[in-house]
């Protein structure tokens, strides 16, 4: 919900509120989503997931003031959780949660006068990120289909091949390694590295591959997370022989 005293005025304020709210969001559905899970409670009063501005989520009651400080996220979605297949509610919810980040960065827009201009440069640079459902069931994945055969062959190797790169440089990432990358120089490496998987999406929070950024690789879906998303340290990846993603690992977990 609205944290006080927070109104962001300008594109740049309103857009890094969207993308605040956004990751908190993904969190919600992927990394968390046995909590939230649990949180959803059939049997409570009417429920909201609210991403907040600091990446951080939450399920609450609606805001009693009418009209709302700001609009409100979709009511009740606790009350379709065992209606439906689990996959189909959890798409359910994301869709509705893009509907709402729309809308609230919409509202801040409105509320402090963007002109066309403006109005234009914040919808492009929320498109630039893949939506909440995007991220959350896949969808965004086509965007990584010319990396597909890099994922494949590092797949069986990711761990201990990339582990140990970020041992020896102390806090190099881990990522998607190539054949033949032994002969290039650290330029062209990293300038090749940049090109091929920059528009690598983790699969918790949906931003780019950076590569000063330390990342590991799942080995049943085989999308690629930000440790920090997935809170997997480089020192902890060293005794990982086989890494599964929250999302993996509770789909065994949870109901069909």
């Amino acid at each position: 919900m609205l944290e006080r005293g927070y109104n962001p005025r300008t594109v740049e304020e309103v857009f890094r509120d969207f993308k605040g709210r956004r990751t908190g969001l993904i969190k919600a559905l992927t990394t968390d989503v046995e909590e939230f899970y649990q949180q959803c409670d059939p049997e409570k009063e009417n429920l909201c997931l609210y991403g907040l501005p600091s990446e951080k989520w939450e399920v609450n009651l609606p805001a009693e003031e009418v009209p709302p400080e700001l609009p409100e996220p979709a009511l009740g979605i606790n009350f379709a959780r065992d209606g439906m297949q689990e996959k189909d509610w959890l798409s359910l919810v994301c869709v509705h949660s893009d509907a709402w980040l729309l809308a609230v960065a919409f509202y801040f827009g409105s509320r402090f006068g963007f002109d066309k201009a403006d109005r234009k440069r914040l919808f492009n640079m929320m498109n630039d990120l893949p939506t909440v459902f995007e991220v959350v069931t896949g969808a965004a994945k086509p965007q990584q289909k010319e990396k597909s055969s890099v994922s494949n062959h590092s797949s069986n190797k990711s761990k201990s091949s990339s582990k140990s790169r970020t041992s020896e440089t102390m806090g190099k990432i881990s990522r998607p390694e190539r054949k033949g990358e032994e002969g290039l120089d650290e330029d062209e490496e990293e300038e090749d590295e940049e090109d091929e998987h920059g528009e690598t999406l983790c699969g918790a929070c949906g931003d780019n591959y950076a590569s000063d950024e330390f990342w590991i690789c799942c080995d049943l879906c085989e999308k690629w997370f930000h440790g920090k998303c997935v809170k997997i340290t480089p020192a902890k990846a060293e005794h990982i022989k086989h890494y599964k993603c929250p999302s993996c690992t509770s789909n065994k977990k949870l109901r069909p």
